[in-house]
């Protein structure tokens, strides 16, 4: 099962300029987010209660007073490792943003679960303050600087244009994602998928509502376009001297190559019936 996926070629195509311990930080990280997901494709994805015990325990990890070392299941162990490898050389700031992300992405499959109970389709604003949570985009934003070795200064990383293109970047794959997962998700009583929301919205065939989600995928990457033209011009309004020009410039191409590398992998990787 997991060779077909081929995680070690989309930590590739989304960290290009990574090699050695960094590459292998990132396929680690990347099976990780997989196999946790599909914890919840059980019995468990349906008891709420229980995948909040889960995650919780999960995150006091991320604060110091997890489960001890011998009192650890197998999930702790594997996260207690990235998350130890992942702070490695990075500020307290940086250490602070990923903690609260990564607290973001697992206290969000409570509410996941919840909604696979209820059954209850969500309207599109509800769509996306879930899966925003559960794409857990803004972690592996954070390790663009983590794998490439730079730290974007604050005033860059919470400009208005940054923050849109980060939000841009986020959505698109998990709007094409929600296209190349949708078979599986109907099967097993996902609700939170866009194609079945665009159904809702509009009627017509599941090929329909695909078609629809990927133009406004492509009308995101568009923009994502327009908007990184910009930086060149926010940074001399910022004044940047030159490692921070070059911080900015290695975080858009960062995103770009999360859009690209992604949508790479995802038409003929093996996770969701396409290719061998």
């Amino acid at each position: 099962m997991y060779d077909k996926w081929d995680v070690p070629r989309l930590a590739a195509l989304t960290s290009p300029d990574c090699a050695g311990d960094d590459l292998a930080l990132a396929v680690d990280l990347l099976g990780f987010y997989f196999f946790f997901d599909d914890r919840f494709d059980t019995d468990l994805g349906r008891a709420p209660a229980r995948v909040a015990e889960v995650c919780s325990r999960l995150t006091a990890l991320l604060h110091g007073n997890g489960p001890a070392p011998g009192a650890r299941t197998p999930v702790e162990r594997a996260f207690a490792d990235l998350w130890e490898r992942s702070l490695r050389g990075m500020s307290a700031r940086w250490r602070a943003r990923s903690a609260y992300n990564w607290e973001w992405y697992f206290a969000c499959h409570p509410a996941e679960a919840a909604g696979r109970l209820s059954g209850r389709l969500p309207d599109r604003e509800e769509y996306l303050a879930l899966r925003r949570g559960t794409a857990a985009m803004e972690t592996l934003f954070d390790m663009v600087e983590r794998l490439n070795r730079f730290e974007l200064p604050q005033e860059v990383l919470h400009h208005p244009v940054f923050r849109r293109m980060r939000q841009l970047a986020a959505d698109i794959p998990s709007f094409t994602n929600d296209v190349h997962s949708y078979t599986q998700e109907l099967a097993r009583g996902d609700v939170a998928n866009l194609v079945m929301i665009v159904r809702e919205e509009r009627g017509g065939t599941p090929e329909e509502a695909a078609v629809v989600v990927m133009r406004e995928a492509q009308r995101m990457v568009d923009r994502f376009v327009e908007l990184s033209d910009r930086v060149p011009e926010i940074s001399d309004h910022l004044g940047l001297p030159p490692a921070g020009r070059e911080a900015a410039r290695r975080y858009v191409d960062g995103l770009a190559a999360w859009i690209a590398g992604y949508h790479r992998w995802e038409i003929d990787t093996g996770r969701y019936g396409n290719g061998s």
